[in-house]
Protein backbone atom coordinates (compact mmCIF):
# COMPACT_ATOMS: atom_id res chain seq x y z
CA UNK A 1 0.00 0.00 0.00
CA UNK A 2 1.23 3.38 -1.46
CA UNK A 3 1.44 6.53 1.57
CA UNK A 4 1.01 9.56 0.58
CA UNK A 5 1.50 12.92 2.35
CA UNK A 6 -0.68 15.79 1.44
CA UNK A 7 0.12 19.43 2.72
CA UNK A 8 -2.70 21.91 2.88
CA UNK A 9 -3.52 24.50 5.50
CA UNK A 10 -7.00 24.21 4.24
CA UNK A 11 -9.22 21.29 6.68
CA UNK A 12 -12.28 20.88 3.93
CA UNK A 13 -9.34 20.46 1.12
CA UNK A 14 -7.38 17.46 3.36
CA UNK A 15 -10.86 15.26 4.20
CA UNK A 16 -11.85 15.90 0.56
CA UNK A 17 -7.90 14.20 -0.72
CA UNK A 18 -7.92 11.82 2.15
CA UNK A 19 -11.18 10.77 1.24
CA UNK A 20 -10.47 10.04 -2.20
CA UNK A 21 -7.40 8.57 -1.94
CA UNK A 22 -8.08 6.37 0.75
CA UNK A 23 -10.84 5.33 -1.44
CA UNK A 24 -8.56 4.04 -3.89
CA UNK A 25 -6.14 1.90 -1.60
CA UNK A 26 -3.83 4.72 0.00
CA UNK A 27 -2.56 5.28 3.68
CA UNK A 28 -2.67 8.85 3.92
CA UNK A 29 -0.77 11.30 6.45
CA UNK A 30 -1.58 14.83 6.97
CA UNK A 31 0.68 17.91 6.99
CA UNK A 32 -0.57 21.80 7.74
CA UNK A 33 2.18 23.59 5.99
CA UNK A 34 5.71 23.13 4.63
CA UNK A 35 7.46 22.86 7.63
CA UNK A 36 5.12 20.47 9.41
CA UNK A 37 5.73 18.30 5.93
CA UNK A 38 9.53 17.88 5.85
CA UNK A 39 9.01 17.00 10.18
CA UNK A 40 6.97 14.47 9.18
CA UNK A 41 8.43 13.26 5.92
CA UNK A 42 12.25 12.91 7.71
CA UNK A 43 10.51 11.12 10.23
CA UNK A 44 8.76 8.76 7.90
CA UNK A 45 9.32 9.57 4.17
CA UNK A 46 6.39 8.93 2.11
CA UNK A 47 5.83 7.02 -0.94
CA UNK A 48 4.18 10.26 -2.64
CA UNK A 49 4.34 14.16 -1.46
CA UNK A 50 0.61 16.28 -3.02
CA UNK A 51 1.43 19.76 -1.71
CA UNK A 52 -0.56 22.85 -1.59
CA UNK A 53 1.43 25.79 -2.81
CA UNK A 54 -0.35 28.83 -0.68
CA UNK A 55 0.20 28.19 2.90
CA UNK A 56 1.23 29.87 5.93
CA UNK A 57 4.98 28.82 7.77
CA UNK A 58 6.38 27.86 4.41
CA UNK A 59 5.02 27.97 1.05
CA UNK A 60 4.66 24.69 -1.36
CA UNK A 61 7.62 26.74 -3.12
CA UNK A 62 9.74 26.49 -0.59
CA UNK A 63 8.75 23.25 0.74
CA UNK A 64 9.54 21.69 -3.16
CA UNK A 65 12.94 23.25 -2.85
CA UNK A 66 14.08 21.88 0.43
CA UNK A 67 12.26 18.45 -1.08
CA UNK A 68 14.69 18.50 -3.61
CA UNK A 69 17.08 19.37 -1.63
CA UNK A 70 17.62 16.72 0.60
CA UNK A 71 18.98 13.85 -0.31
CA UNK A 72 16.50 11.59 1.50
CA UNK A 73 13.87 13.43 -0.06
CA UNK A 74 14.11 14.09 -3.42
CA UNK A 75 13.86 11.40 -5.19
CA UNK A 76 10.21 10.83 -3.97
CA UNK A 77 7.49 12.30 -6.73
CA UNK A 78 6.43 15.69 -5.58
CA UNK A 79 2.80 16.70 -7.06
CA UNK A 80 1.47 20.47 -6.69
CA UNK A 81 -2.27 20.76 -6.33
CA UNK A 82 -3.02 24.68 -6.32
CA UNK A 83 -6.30 26.55 -6.46
CA UNK A 84 -4.48 30.00 -6.24
CA UNK A 85 -1.26 29.84 -8.18
CA UNK A 86 -2.94 28.27 -11.59
CA UNK A 87 -0.93 30.88 -14.19
CA UNK A 88 1.45 29.83 -17.16
CA UNK A 89 4.72 31.38 -14.93
CA UNK A 90 3.45 29.50 -11.54
CA UNK A 91 3.66 26.54 -13.33
CA UNK A 92 6.88 26.52 -14.89
CA UNK A 93 8.41 28.00 -11.60
CA UNK A 94 7.22 24.80 -9.63
CA UNK A 95 8.33 22.86 -12.82
CA UNK A 96 11.99 24.29 -12.37
CA UNK A 97 11.89 23.64 -8.82
CA UNK A 98 11.65 19.86 -9.36
CA UNK A 99 7.50 19.01 -9.24
CA UNK A 100 6.81 16.17 -11.24
CA UNK A 101 3.12 17.99 -11.80
CA UNK A 102 1.01 20.68 -11.60
CA UNK A 103 -2.48 20.60 -10.97
CA UNK A 104 -5.10 22.79 -10.72
CA UNK A 105 -7.80 22.70 -8.15
CA UNK A 106 -10.48 21.23 -8.44
CA UNK A 107 -9.71 18.37 -10.55
CA UNK A 108 -11.83 15.28 -11.35
CA UNK A 109 -11.24 12.76 -9.17
CA UNK A 110 -11.05 9.87 -11.48
CA UNK A 111 -8.55 12.25 -13.06
CA UNK A 112 -6.27 12.91 -10.47
CA UNK A 113 -6.18 9.34 -9.55
CA UNK A 114 -4.91 8.43 -13.04
CA UNK A 115 -2.45 11.36 -13.03
CA UNK A 116 -0.84 9.80 -9.39
CA UNK A 117 -0.69 6.63 -10.90
CA UNK A 118 1.00 7.59 -13.94
CA UNK A 119 3.60 9.73 -11.82
CA UNK A 120 3.85 6.30 -9.55
CA UNK A 121 4.81 4.51 -12.01
CA UNK A 122 7.57 6.34 -13.75
CA UNK A 123 10.98 4.96 -12.77
CA UNK A 124 11.84 6.34 -9.56
CA UNK A 125 14.36 10.04 -9.83
CA UNK A 126 18.61 8.90 -9.04
CA UNK A 127 19.98 10.23 -5.96
CA UNK A 128 20.48 13.85 -7.60
CA UNK A 129 22.83 16.63 -6.39
CA UNK A 130 20.63 19.32 -4.71
CA UNK A 131 19.40 21.91 -6.99
CA UNK A 132 21.46 24.81 -6.80
CA UNK A 133 20.10 27.97 -5.20
CA UNK A 134 19.80 29.83 -8.86
CA UNK A 135 19.23 33.86 -8.46
CA UNK A 136 16.59 33.07 -11.29
CA UNK A 137 14.63 31.24 -9.63
CA UNK A 138 14.57 32.57 -6.35
CA UNK A 139 13.62 35.91 -8.31
CA UNK A 140 10.80 34.44 -10.27
CA UNK A 141 9.55 32.60 -6.81
CA UNK A 142 9.83 36.20 -4.77
CA UNK A 143 7.93 37.51 -8.08
CA UNK A 144 5.56 35.17 -7.87
CA UNK A 145 5.06 35.64 -3.91
CA UNK A 146 5.34 39.09 -4.55
CA UNK A 147 2.35 38.95 -7.19
CA UNK A 148 0.00 36.69 -5.02
CA UNK A 149 0.16 38.75 -2.15
CA UNK A 150 -0.48 42.03 -4.30
CA UNK A 151 -3.89 40.38 -5.42
CA UNK A 152 -4.44 39.06 -1.99
CA UNK A 153 -4.04 42.53 -0.61
CA UNK A 154 -6.15 43.95 -3.66
CA UNK A 155 -9.03 41.25 -2.79
CA UNK A 156 -9.00 42.15 0.85
CA UNK A 157 -9.30 45.79 0.00
CA UNK A 158 -12.22 44.85 -2.04
CA UNK A 159 -13.77 42.76 0.93
CA UNK A 160 -13.30 45.67 3.20
CA UNK A 161 -14.81 47.99 0.71
CA UNK A 162 -17.58 45.48 0.52
CA UNK A 163 -17.91 45.41 4.04
CA UNK A 164 -17.97 49.20 5.06
CA UNK A 165 -20.77 49.19 2.07
CA UNK A 166 -23.14 46.54 3.55
CA UNK A 167 -22.09 48.24 7.05
CA UNK A 168 -23.29 51.61 5.33
CA UNK A 169 -26.14 49.93 4.35
CA UNK A 170 -26.86 48.72 7.44
CA UNK A 171 -26.40 51.44 9.17
CA UNK A 172 -28.83 52.80 6.61
CA UNK A 173 -31.53 49.95 7.12
CA UNK A 174 -31.72 50.35 10.86
CA UNK A 175 -31.91 54.25 10.74
CA UNK A 176 -34.77 53.62 8.37
CA UNK A 177 -36.13 50.53 10.83
CA UNK A 178 -36.12 53.22 13.89
CA UNK A 179 -37.72 55.72 12.09
CA UNK A 180 -40.55 53.63 10.91
CA UNK A 181 -40.88 52.26 14.76
CA UNK A 182 -41.00 55.83 15.95
CA UNK A 183 -43.75 56.45 13.15
CA UNK A 184 -45.87 53.75 14.39
CA UNK A 185 -45.49 54.54 17.54
CA UNK A 186 -46.59 57.96 17.32
CA UNK A 187 -49.17 56.87 15.18
CA UNK A 188 -50.55 54.27 17.43
CA UNK A 189 -50.39 57.11 20.13
CA UNK A 190 -52.37 59.70 17.90
CA UNK A 191 -54.97 56.87 17.50
CA UNK A 192 -55.40 56.34 20.94
CA UNK A 193 -55.75 59.91 21.78
CA UNK A 194 -57.76 60.33 18.70
CA UNK A 195 -60.18 57.75 19.51
CA UNK A 196 -60.70 59.46 22.83
CA UNK A 197 -61.24 62.74 21.23
CA UNK A 198 -63.46 61.12 19.30
CA UNK A 199 -65.71 59.28 22.01
CA UNK A 200 -65.66 62.37 24.04
CA UNK A 201 -66.87 64.49 20.98
CA UNK A 202 -69.43 62.23 20.29
CA UNK A 203 -70.82 62.07 24.18
CA UNK A 204 -70.60 65.71 24.24
CA UNK A 205 -72.34 66.51 21.09
CA UNK A 206 -75.20 64.17 22.77
CA UNK A 207 -75.63 66.39 25.42
CA UNK A 208 -75.31 69.56 22.90
CA UNK A 209 -78.03 68.16 20.54
CA UNK A 210 -80.29 68.13 23.95
CA UNK A 211 -79.22 71.46 25.03
CA UNK A 212 -79.52 73.08 22.09
CA UNK A 213 -82.65 72.27 20.77
CA UNK A 214 -84.34 72.11 23.92
CA UNK A 215 -83.55 76.16 23.65
CA UNK A 216 -84.84 76.38 20.03
CA UNK A 217 -88.07 74.91 21.18
CA UNK A 218 -88.43 77.54 24.40
CA UNK A 219 -87.61 80.61 21.82
CA UNK A 220 -90.84 78.86 19.62
CA UNK A 221 -92.72 78.56 22.12
CA UNK A 222 -95.48 81.63 22.09
CA UNK A 223 -96.37 82.59 25.59
CA UNK A 224 -92.26 82.21 26.55
CA UNK A 225 -91.49 85.41 28.99
CA UNK A 226 -88.42 87.78 28.04
CA UNK A 227 -86.52 86.54 30.32
CA UNK A 228 -86.91 82.95 29.30
CA UNK A 229 -86.34 84.01 25.82
CA UNK A 230 -83.00 85.63 26.68
CA UNK A 231 -81.73 82.43 28.63
CA UNK A 232 -83.17 80.60 25.81
CA UNK A 233 -80.54 82.80 23.14
CA UNK A 234 -77.86 82.67 25.86
CA UNK A 235 -77.90 78.89 26.15
CA UNK A 236 -78.08 78.61 22.22
CA UNK A 237 -74.96 80.81 21.82
CA UNK A 238 -73.09 78.97 24.62
CA UNK A 239 -74.15 75.72 22.54
CA UNK A 240 -72.82 76.81 19.60
CA UNK A 241 -69.15 77.64 21.05
CA UNK A 242 -69.39 74.51 22.64
CA UNK A 243 -70.21 72.61 19.39
CA UNK A 244 -67.60 74.45 17.87
CA UNK A 245 -64.67 72.66 20.17
CA UNK A 246 -66.22 69.37 19.25
CA UNK A 247 -65.48 70.02 15.82
CA UNK A 248 -62.16 71.00 16.41
CA UNK A 249 -61.23 67.77 18.46
CA UNK A 250 -63.16 65.88 15.79
CA UNK A 251 -61.10 67.13 12.95
CA UNK A 252 -58.08 66.08 15.04
CA UNK A 253 -59.56 62.73 15.61
CA UNK A 254 -60.28 62.41 11.75
CA UNK A 255 -64.27 61.51 12.30
CA UNK A 256 -65.61 65.26 11.13
CA UNK A 257 -68.08 64.68 8.63
CA UNK A 258 -67.27 66.24 5.11
CA UNK A 259 -68.66 67.60 2.38
CA UNK A 260 -66.17 67.80 -0.39
CA UNK A 261 -66.44 70.09 -3.08
CA UNK A 262 -64.18 71.02 -6.04
CA UNK A 263 -62.21 74.09 -5.70
CA UNK A 264 -59.31 76.31 -6.55
CA UNK A 265 -56.61 76.54 -4.36
CA UNK A 266 -55.78 79.81 -5.66
CA UNK A 267 -59.18 81.49 -4.96
CA UNK A 268 -59.21 80.27 -2.04
CA UNK A 269 -56.42 82.11 -0.91
CA UNK A 270 -57.05 85.29 -2.67
CA UNK A 271 -61.14 85.51 -1.41
CA UNK A 272 -59.28 84.23 2.20
CA UNK A 273 -56.50 87.50 2.41
CA UNK A 274 -58.68 90.75 3.43
CA UNK A 275 -59.76 88.08 6.71
CA UNK A 276 -56.27 86.76 7.05
CA UNK A 277 -54.92 90.60 7.39
CA UNK A 278 -57.11 91.40 9.78
CA UNK A 279 -56.49 88.46 11.88
CA UNK A 280 -52.59 88.52 11.92
CA UNK A 281 -52.29 92.19 12.43
CA UNK A 282 -50.99 94.87 10.91
CA UNK A 283 -47.21 94.81 12.06
CA UNK A 284 -47.06 91.11 10.25
CA UNK A 285 -46.91 91.69 5.95
CA UNK A 286 -48.81 89.33 4.29
CA UNK A 287 -47.29 88.54 1.15
CA UNK A 288 -48.76 85.67 -1.59
CA UNK A 289 -46.80 83.68 -4.62
CA UNK A 290 -49.88 82.17 -6.27
CA UNK A 291 -49.30 79.74 -9.39
CA UNK A 292 -50.12 80.26 -12.83
CA UNK A 293 -50.89 76.46 -13.18
CA UNK A 294 -54.39 74.94 -12.37
CA UNK A 295 -54.79 74.17 -8.52
CA UNK A 296 -58.09 72.45 -8.35
CA UNK A 297 -58.55 69.74 -5.32
CA UNK A 298 -61.43 68.20 -3.33
CA UNK A 299 -61.70 69.23 -0.17
CA UNK A 300 -64.31 70.36 2.36
CA UNK A 301 -64.11 73.83 2.22
CA UNK A 302 -64.62 74.48 5.92
CA UNK A 303 -61.78 72.12 6.41
CA UNK A 304 -59.40 74.04 3.78
CA UNK A 305 -60.83 77.77 5.38
CA UNK A 306 -59.65 75.81 8.83
CA UNK A 307 -56.15 74.59 7.49
CA UNK A 308 -55.18 77.67 6.36
CA UNK A 309 -56.19 79.86 9.42
CA UNK A 310 -54.64 77.74 11.47
CA UNK A 311 -51.39 78.09 9.98
CA UNK A 312 -51.41 82.07 9.60
CA UNK A 313 -52.50 81.70 13.38
CA UNK A 314 -49.21 79.87 14.04
CA UNK A 315 -47.32 81.89 11.88
CA UNK A 316 -48.68 85.23 13.55
CA UNK A 317 -47.39 83.86 16.89
CA UNK A 318 -44.29 82.88 15.85
CA UNK A 319 -43.65 86.69 15.27
CA UNK A 320 -44.45 88.70 18.41
CA UNK A 321 -42.25 91.95 17.03
CA UNK A 322 -43.93 91.38 13.20
CA UNK A 323 -42.41 90.02 9.99
CA UNK A 324 -43.12 88.53 7.02
CA UNK A 325 -46.07 85.29 6.14
CA UNK A 326 -45.75 84.47 2.43
CA UNK A 327 -48.73 82.03 1.50
CA UNK A 328 -47.38 80.58 -1.83
CA UNK A 329 -49.03 77.34 -4.35
CA UNK A 330 -47.59 75.40 -6.67
CA UNK A 331 -48.65 72.33 -8.77
CA UNK A 332 -46.00 69.45 -8.52
CA UNK A 333 -46.09 65.93 -9.09
CA UNK A 334 -44.57 63.82 -6.33
CA UNK A 335 -42.01 60.86 -7.60
CA UNK A 336 -39.63 60.01 -5.14
CA UNK A 337 -42.25 59.78 -1.66
CA UNK A 338 -39.62 57.07 -0.03
CA UNK A 339 -37.73 59.52 1.95
CA UNK A 340 -37.16 63.54 2.66
CA UNK A 341 -40.05 66.31 2.99
CA UNK A 342 -42.78 63.70 1.08
CA UNK A 343 -41.79 60.68 2.87
CA UNK A 344 -45.64 60.42 4.19
CA UNK A 345 -47.23 61.56 1.26
CA UNK A 346 -48.53 59.00 -1.67
CA UNK A 347 -46.90 59.56 -5.17
CA UNK A 348 -48.81 61.74 -8.15
CA UNK A 349 -50.13 65.15 -8.99
CA UNK A 350 -50.55 67.33 -5.98
CA UNK A 351 -51.33 70.80 -5.08
CA UNK A 352 -49.13 72.38 -2.72
CA UNK A 353 -50.21 75.74 -0.35
CA UNK A 354 -46.76 76.88 2.14
CA UNK A 355 -47.33 78.97 4.47
CA UNK A 356 -43.85 80.56 5.54
CA UNK A 357 -43.11 82.81 7.87
CA UNK A 358 -39.66 84.84 9.10
CA UNK A 359 -40.42 84.12 12.94
CA UNK A 360 -38.12 82.44 15.62
CA UNK A 361 -38.04 79.38 14.23
CA UNK A 362 -38.10 75.99 15.79
CA UNK A 363 -35.78 73.70 17.42
CA UNK A 364 -34.91 69.65 16.44
CA UNK A 365 -36.89 69.02 19.63
CA UNK A 366 -39.48 71.51 19.40
CA UNK A 367 -40.14 70.12 15.75
CA UNK A 368 -40.51 66.45 16.51
CA UNK A 369 -43.51 67.20 18.71
CA UNK A 370 -45.07 70.05 17.07
CA UNK A 371 -47.98 67.64 15.91
CA UNK A 372 -48.76 66.08 19.33
CA UNK A 373 -52.22 67.05 20.88
CA UNK A 374 -52.00 69.70 23.27
CA UNK A 375 -48.81 70.10 22.95
CA UNK A 376 -47.46 73.89 23.03
CA UNK A 377 -44.71 76.68 23.61
CA UNK A 378 -47.02 79.11 24.10
CA UNK A 379 -47.75 80.98 27.18
CA UNK A 380 -50.22 79.91 29.28
CA UNK A 381 -54.04 80.68 27.94
CA UNK A 382 -52.29 81.69 24.79
CA UNK A 383 -53.00 77.92 23.26
CA UNK A 384 -54.65 74.69 23.02
CA UNK A 385 -51.82 72.74 21.43
CA UNK A 386 -54.69 71.66 19.47
CA UNK A 387 -53.87 73.82 16.20
CA UNK A 388 -51.36 71.59 14.28
CA UNK A 389 -52.57 68.28 15.29
CA UNK A 390 -56.19 69.45 14.28
CA UNK A 391 -54.26 70.56 11.16
CA UNK A 392 -52.71 67.19 10.16
CA UNK A 393 -55.76 65.51 10.69
CA UNK A 394 -57.33 67.35 8.63
CA UNK A 395 -55.03 67.25 5.81
CA UNK A 396 -55.25 63.39 6.21
CA UNK A 397 -58.79 62.82 6.05
CA UNK A 398 -58.59 64.55 2.85
CA UNK A 399 -55.88 62.49 1.62
CA UNK A 400 -53.07 64.87 1.69
CA UNK A 401 -49.82 64.85 3.79
CA UNK A 402 -48.00 67.79 5.55
CA UNK A 403 -44.18 68.69 6.03
CA UNK A 404 -42.27 71.12 8.06
CA UNK A 405 -38.68 72.96 7.90
CA UNK A 406 -37.81 75.40 10.63
CA UNK A 407 -34.36 77.13 11.64
CA UNK A 408 -34.40 78.82 15.14
CA UNK A 409 -33.64 82.79 13.96
CA UNK A 410 -34.98 82.40 10.27
CA UNK A 411 -37.92 80.82 10.59
CA UNK A 412 -40.47 78.21 9.54
CA UNK A 413 -42.18 76.87 6.23
CA UNK A 414 -45.29 74.47 6.50
CA UNK A 415 -46.12 72.58 2.96
CA UNK A 416 -49.83 71.09 2.56
CA UNK A 417 -49.93 68.25 0.24
CA UNK A 418 -53.42 67.91 -1.56
CA UNK A 419 -54.45 65.58 -4.63
CA UNK A 420 -54.87 67.45 -7.75
CA UNK A 421 -57.93 66.45 -9.25
CA UNK A 422 -59.13 67.62 -13.38
CA UNK A 423 -62.58 68.20 -12.96
CA UNK A 424 -65.04 71.08 -12.88
CA UNK A 425 -65.62 73.20 -9.98
CA UNK A 426 -68.61 72.82 -7.54
CA UNK A 427 -71.34 74.99 -8.78
CA UNK A 428 -73.55 76.74 -5.62
CA UNK A 429 -77.24 77.82 -6.55
CA UNK A 430 -77.22 81.27 -6.68
CA UNK A 431 -80.05 81.42 -3.68
CA UNK A 432 -81.37 78.37 -2.00
CA UNK A 433 -85.15 77.30 -2.66
CA UNK A 434 -87.53 78.14 0.52
CA UNK A 435 -88.45 75.15 1.94
CA UNK A 436 -91.82 73.93 3.63
CA UNK A 437 -90.42 72.27 6.71
CA UNK A 438 -93.23 70.79 8.01
CA UNK A 439 -94.66 67.37 7.02
CA UNK A 440 -97.08 64.68 7.70
CA UNK A 441 -95.15 61.71 7.13
CA UNK A 442 -93.70 58.97 9.01
CA UNK A 443 -90.32 58.70 10.46
CA UNK A 444 -88.69 55.80 11.98
CA UNK A 445 -86.38 57.27 14.78
CA UNK A 446 -83.63 55.03 15.89
CA UNK A 447 -81.46 56.87 18.39
CA UNK A 448 -79.75 54.64 21.73
CA UNK A 449 -79.29 58.36 23.81
CA UNK A 450 -83.29 58.69 25.65
CA UNK A 451 -82.23 62.22 25.97
CA UNK A 452 -81.71 62.89 22.13
CA UNK A 453 -84.29 60.36 21.33
CA UNK A 454 -87.18 62.59 23.03
CA UNK A 455 -86.16 66.25 22.21
CA UNK A 456 -85.62 64.46 18.52
CA UNK A 457 -89.36 63.01 18.40
CA UNK A 458 -90.57 66.17 20.49
CA UNK A 459 -88.87 68.54 17.46
CA UNK A 460 -90.58 66.44 14.24
CA UNK A 461 -93.88 66.38 16.23
CA UNK A 462 -93.81 69.91 16.37
CA UNK A 463 -93.03 69.83 12.59
CA UNK A 464 -96.07 67.83 11.82
CA UNK A 465 -94.47 64.23 11.53
CA UNK A 466 -95.87 61.44 12.61
CA UNK A 467 -92.92 59.77 14.67
CA UNK A 468 -91.99 56.21 15.70
CA UNK A 469 -88.83 56.13 18.13
CA UNK A 470 -86.71 53.28 18.39
CA UNK A 471 -83.94 52.82 21.37
CA UNK A 472 -81.58 49.80 19.17
CA UNK A 473 -81.64 48.35 15.79
CA UNK A 474 -84.08 45.32 17.30
CA UNK A 475 -86.89 47.54 18.12
CA UNK A 476 -86.70 49.28 15.01
CA UNK A 477 -86.84 46.23 12.66
CA UNK A 478 -89.74 45.23 15.09
CA UNK A 479 -91.60 48.42 14.15
CA UNK A 480 -90.48 48.21 10.81
CA UNK A 481 -92.20 45.14 10.41
CA UNK A 482 -95.63 46.63 12.14
CA UNK A 483 -95.64 49.75 10.24
CA UNK A 484 -93.65 48.77 6.87
CA UNK A 485 -96.12 50.16 4.66
CA UNK A 486 -96.54 53.84 6.56
CA UNK A 487 -92.43 54.64 6.84
CA UNK A 488 -91.19 56.88 4.41
CA UNK A 489 -88.04 57.72 6.61
CA UNK A 490 -85.50 55.80 8.54
CA UNK A 491 -83.90 58.79 10.72
CA UNK A 492 -81.23 56.55 12.29
CA UNK A 493 -78.05 57.56 14.48
CA UNK A 494 -74.57 55.64 12.76
CA UNK A 495 -73.86 54.29 16.45
CA UNK A 496 -76.06 51.90 18.00
CA UNK A 497 -75.50 49.01 20.16
CA UNK A 498 -75.28 45.49 18.83
CA UNK A 499 -76.91 46.62 14.91
CA UNK A 500 -74.70 49.90 13.89
CA UNK A 501 -76.99 52.46 12.08
CA UNK A 502 -75.74 51.38 8.08
CA UNK A 503 -76.26 47.44 9.20
CA UNK A 504 -80.13 48.68 10.09
CA UNK A 505 -80.65 50.65 7.13
CA UNK A 506 -79.41 47.69 4.78
CA UNK A 507 -81.98 45.33 7.16
CA UNK A 508 -84.59 47.69 6.31
CA UNK A 509 -84.35 48.02 2.19
CA UNK A 510 -84.30 44.09 2.13
CA UNK A 511 -87.84 44.82 2.93
CA UNK A 512 -88.66 48.47 1.99
CA UNK A 513 -85.97 49.31 -1.10
CA UNK A 514 -86.95 52.63 -1.52
CA UNK A 515 -86.73 53.82 1.89
CA UNK A 516 -84.80 56.79 2.21
CA UNK A 517 -82.45 56.89 5.15
CA UNK A 518 -80.83 59.94 6.98
CA UNK A 519 -78.28 59.10 8.94
CA UNK A 520 -76.59 61.19 12.23
CA UNK A 521 -74.13 61.39 14.32
CA UNK A 522 -71.69 63.02 16.70
CA UNK A 523 -68.62 61.99 14.88
CA UNK A 524 -68.30 59.81 11.60
CA UNK A 525 -67.35 56.20 13.26
CA UNK A 526 -68.38 54.50 10.47
CA UNK A 527 -66.41 53.82 7.77
CA UNK A 528 -69.33 52.66 5.23
CA UNK A 529 -70.92 56.23 5.95
CA UNK A 530 -67.99 58.49 5.51
CA UNK A 531 -67.44 56.32 1.81
CA UNK A 532 -71.18 57.18 1.38
CA UNK A 533 -70.50 61.20 2.21
CA UNK A 534 -67.27 61.53 -0.40
CA UNK A 535 -69.83 60.03 -2.98
CA UNK A 536 -72.46 62.13 -2.58
CA UNK A 537 -74.86 58.61 -2.01
CA UNK A 538 -75.52 59.05 1.97
CA UNK A 539 -77.46 62.07 3.26
CA UNK A 540 -75.75 62.61 7.03
CA UNK A 541 -76.53 65.27 10.04
CA UNK A 542 -73.91 66.07 12.09
CA UNK A 543 -74.38 66.72 15.44
CA UNK A 544 -74.84 68.66 17.73
CA UNK A 545 -78.05 69.76 15.47
CA UNK A 546 -81.29 72.10 15.87
CA UNK A 547 -84.89 71.41 15.67
CA UNK A 548 -84.71 73.55 12.28
CA UNK A 549 -81.65 72.20 11.20
CA UNK A 550 -83.63 68.35 11.76
CA UNK A 551 -86.75 69.79 10.21
CA UNK A 552 -84.33 70.94 7.20
CA UNK A 553 -82.58 68.07 6.60
CA UNK A 554 -85.44 65.45 6.55
CA UNK A 555 -87.47 67.51 4.58
CA UNK A 556 -84.41 67.92 1.88
CA UNK A 557 -84.55 63.75 2.02
CA UNK A 558 -87.58 63.64 1.78
CA UNK A 559 -88.28 65.90 -1.45
CA UNK A 560 -84.91 64.92 -2.96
Amino acid sequence: MSRVLIVDDGAENLYLLRALLQGHGYEVEEARNGADALAKANARAPDLVISDLLMPVMDGYALLREWRADDELKSIPFIVYTATYTEPRDERLALDLGADAFIVKPAEPEQLIARIREIESRQPREKLEPIAEEPELLKEHTEVLVRKLEKKVRELEQANRRLRQEASERERAQAALRASEERLRHAQKMEAVGRLASGVAHDFNNLLTVVSSHAELLLETPDASDTVRNCARSIAKASERAAAVTRRLLGFSRRTALEPEIVDLNKVIADACELMTRLIGADVVLKTKLTDDVCRTKIDPTQLDQILMNLSINARDAMPNGGELTIETAYVVLANVDSGEHAQCSRGPRVMLAVHDTGHGMSPETLARIFDPFYTTKPDGRGTGLGLAIVRGLVQQSGGCIHVHSEPGVGTTFKVFLPAVDQPLTKKPDTAPALQLHGSETILLVEDNEDVREVAQASLALHGYRVLAARDGAQALQLAQQHERLIDLVLTDCVLPNLSGTELVIKLRKRLPHLKALFMSGHMHDAAVRQGLLRDSVAFLQKPYTPLLLARKVREVLDG
